[in-house]
């Protein structure tokens, strides 16, 4: 039998900066929320975009990669899993909330900030 896995796999963009925490003995925690986007002909032929918002936490090192490599508008390939959990409000209204909790990512499309040399430029090692 085949044992079924909790495994999430997104493509997006990541809507703000890495929201990132130090807890105790110098653990990482960060928080960035993804867009994924599905666009489609409704019934009046009209093309619709459909965006969808997803929290993302990462934990230690991953945490740290985060906020050092992602910005607000960078393309994200992320592996994870879905994890539901609820937690009493200060108001004592109890909240619920659905999050990825990231094992691995990858920048797409990534700008990169450094000019790149012109092809002239290019050395290949032999």
């Amino acid at each position: 039998m085949n044992k079924i896995s909790n495994t999430v796999r997104l493509i997006g963009n990541c809507g703000f900066d890495p929201e990132v925490r130090e807890l105790a003995k110098g653990r990482k925690v960060a928080r960035i929320s993804v867009a994924t986007h599905e666009t489609y002909t409704n019934t009046e032929g009209d093309r619709v975009t459909d965006t969808q918002w997803h929290t993302v936490v990462a934990w230690g090192q991953t945490a740290a990669a985060l906020e050092r490599l992602v910005r607000k508008g960078t393309g994200i390939a992320l592996e994870g899993r879905l994890v539901h959990r609820s937690y009493q409000a200060k108001d004592g209204v109890k909240r619920f909330v659905t999050e990825i909790v990231v094992s691995d990512f990858r920048l797409v499309g990534a700008k990169r900030e450094a000019p790149q040399p012109e092809p002239a430029q290019l050395r290949i090692a032999a």
